[in-house]
């Protein structure tokens, strides 16, 4: 393995910028000369995106960015000690000393331990010394990859073992030293894992106390022994990012919080975890937990009600994203294939016919019956995949809050959703629901004899039995109710000639729930004028309607893409840069749902910027007077739109201004909560 670390990644004494931004650009770059990068724009935008979920500034005059990026070609550090320090976020000041850790996006397990290395060596006093006194580059390099292990050090002379610390009796149990195991984990596992880890256990020493860790790092981890985990008197989680294997842990009281405050405050971590020990009442790891990769089965503490529901919601959609992006892109390819008229008879198609048997009848497919079959089987496999998209939602939301008993009350729950004609609003309700109900029911103390059957029998009988009765019971009218009204309402409106009203108004209601009850009474009003009219005038009314309720739909995607990927891609998530990329083609193909991951995770941002580009969409489609007579396809139908210019300015125009609102909010409006949430569920989403 060469040298992760070299003289011409090594800046000395200089002021490299007024804020953190213009440091980690500038490292970026020296990484980019140094050959070890491709694109120093794409290393400081995902080192960046990592600063912006939890600042990496240390006690001490520390900070260490660092990402994983795709553009790095070899895991590099670079370092600078600065004049003037910088502020990266510490509490008790700027940083002076800062180290760029960049990882490839595939980086080896070898390269990580080597990184992992260093941040331990940070939290060494006689390390950070060392490079403060550092006269040149070359010390610097050598005193690094001795930390680091890729220089040799000469043994330093024996020294008389410290005693050990004695526990204090407030740190004693049944009169012996506590014993306490802990966990830690970060986002990108690399660096603030193993410092926490370190801190823990320097601190446990100090305190008299038995304490035992386990970082759970980007390059693996090493599970404790089961005998420590039973023994131990409490567990502590400084961990941003899910605990793997949490059964291990059932039963024992534990404490949680940011893997931060394990650096930051480790005595006062094990201060709170002896207390929750000796609280009969206090927190506990829910005995209902599974799953290598399980998510967090009880809501962390110190965590605001806003961060925790947005992590659940992350959680719950990064399961459903595969759903929406392999069956939208089915359904736009079997539009391409098949025509805009696939959809009359495509089951009809599959079931009768195969490929020596190709349909004779009813042909729409611009290549003829061989087109019409496979356009019909990619239109259903799509759409059969999309049907799964909201139970799969509520699934996954109860599954972020309960485990794995929490599935089968969340996914009837959002099946219930779509028979209530609820969408994606009433599966994250119904979700929700069934998340806490098997959570709750988790908690419970139930006979010895009965504890095997909780997890498979009844918290999924009981938890779906009340979260379905509840949105059976109490949703399903009401929605009905407002469809009802609102198709009444548009129906009369457009009866006045107020046509640019009913653009704006359907625009609005395309763009407010994505695929739910208000997005789907647009759309069959849409539809069901649609199917009335006749073609001999293609600018009648309905066919006004149905272009401006296709474009209005396809903004939130494209807007989404837009932003996410091409005009702010350091405010958004990487995970939310994937479903961007994936959005650009859903949005092309009029599948809202495209924009379903971003409106479920920051709703109170996107769904307002949303309205505004889908009534600017709406209005516009409308004035200009654009027809479809296409009940779908997006722009893959463009030969049954007239004219198309206006439906691409009326598009565009609407995309615009919804991704800079986006953007504007996501920059100015609220961000602190979001990025604690999205540091916390990003990497469940990954």
């Amino acid at each position: 393995m060469s040298d992760t670390i070299t003289p011409e990644l090594v800046v000395l004494d200089e002021d490299l910028g007024a804020d953190k931004a213009a440091v980690i650009r500038a490292l970026a770059a020296r990484v980019v000369a140094a050959g070890r990068a491709t694109d120093a724009e794409a290393l400081f935008a995902d080192a960046w995106a990592r600063e912006e979920k939890d600042e990496t500034g240390l006690p001490g005059g520390i900070a260490i960015p660092h990402a994983k990026s795709p553009a790095v070609s070899q895991a590099s550090l670079a370092f600078a000690r600065l004049k003037p320090a910088v502020a990266f976020g510490a509490a008790d000041g700027p940083a002076d000393l800062v180290f760029l850790i960049a990882a490839p996006a595939d980086a080896a397990e070898e390269h990580l331990a080597v990184l992992s290395r260093l941040a331990r060596s940070l939290m060494q006093e006689s390390f950070t010394s060392e490079l403060r006194q550092a006269p040149d580059a070359a010390v610097v390099v050598s005193t690094v990859r001795q930390a680091i292990g890729e220089e040799q050090v000469a043994a330093p002379a024996a020294t008389p073992a410290a005693p050990a610390a004695s526990a204090s009796p407030a740190l004693e149990v049944d009169g012996r030293p506590a014993r306490i195991v802990a966990v830690t984990a970060c986002a990108t596992g690399i660096a603030h894992t193993f410092m926490a880890a370190d801190a823990l256990t320097a601190a446990g020493k100090e305190q008299g106390i038995d304490l035992i860790v386990e970082p759970q790092g980007s390059s693996g981890y090493k599970a404790l022994p089961q005998s420590v985990i039973d023994d131990a008197d409490a567990v502590i989680f400084a961990v941003d990012v899910d605990v793997r294997e949490p059964q291990r842990f059932a039963g024992k009281p534990v404490v949680r919080s940011g893997v931060k405050r394990g650096i930051e405050q480790p005595v006062a971590l094990i201060t709170e975890a002896l207390a929750a020990a000796k609280d009969p009442s206090g927190a506990r790891v829910p005995a209902a937990s599974g799953g290598a990769s399980a998510a967090s089965s009880a809501p962390a503490q110190n965590e605001r009600w806003g961060a925790k529901i947005q992590r659940i919601l992350l959680t719950g959609v990064s399961y459903m994203i595969p759903f929406v992006a392999g069956g939208g892109l089915l359904i736009a390819l079997g539009f391409l294939l098949g025509g805009y008229q696939v959809t009359a008879d495509a089951g009809k198609v599959i079931i009768d016919n195969s490929l020596w048997n190709l349909p004779t009848e009813n042909i729409t497919s611009p290549l003829g019956p061989i087109g019409q079959y496979l356009g019909s089987v990619a239109f259903m496999i799509g759409a059969t995949s999309m049907g799964f998209l909201v139970s799969a939602l509520a699934g996954y939301i109860a599954f972020a809050i309960a485990d794995r008993p929490g599935i089968a009350p969340g996914f009837v729950a959002g099946a219930v959703a779509v028979l209530m004609n609820a969408g994606f609003i009433g599966g994250i309700i119904g979700g929700l629901l069934a998340g806490f109900i098997a959570w709750w029911l988790g908690r419970l103390n139930p006979p010895r004899w009965l504890r095997g059957l909780m997890p498979v029998v009844i918290i999924p009988l009981v938890g779906s039995i009340i979260a379905s009765g509840l949105m059976i019971l109490f949703l399903g009218r009401p929605i009905a109710a407002l469809m009802d009204a609102l198709n009444v309402g548009l129906t009369d409106l457009a009866g006045t000639g107020a046509i640019v009203v009913v653009g704006i108004i359907l625009g609005l209601m395309m763009c407010f729930d994505l695929g739910g009850p208000v997005n789907k009474v647009a759309y069959a009003f849409a539809t069901a004028g649609l199917a009335s009219a006749s073609t001999a005038d293609i600018h009648a009314v309905p066919f006004l309607i149905m272009a401006a309720v296709m474009a209005a739909g396809m903004v939130p995607p494209l807007a989404m893409a837009l932003a996410s990927t091409v005009l702010a891609r350091g405010l958004f998530t990487p995970v939310e840069k994937e479903n961007g990329k994936a959005a650009w083609l859903l949005g092309a193909a009029f599948i809202s749902e495209g924009a379903i991951p971003f409106a479920a995770a920051d709703p109170l941002r996107v769904i307002p910027a949303n309205l505004i580009g889908g009534a600017v969409t709406g209005g516009l489609s409308m004035a200009l007077g654009v027809s479809s007579l296409a009940p779908h396809g997006g722009i893959f139908v463009f030969f049954a739109i007239d004219p198309i210019w206006g439906f691409l300015i009326a598009l565009v125009a609407g995309t615009l201004v919804t991704a800079l609102a986006v953007v504007a909010l996501k920059k100015w409006v609220g961000r602190k909560e979001l990025v604690q949430a999205q540091a916390a569920a990003a990497p469940v989403a990954a």
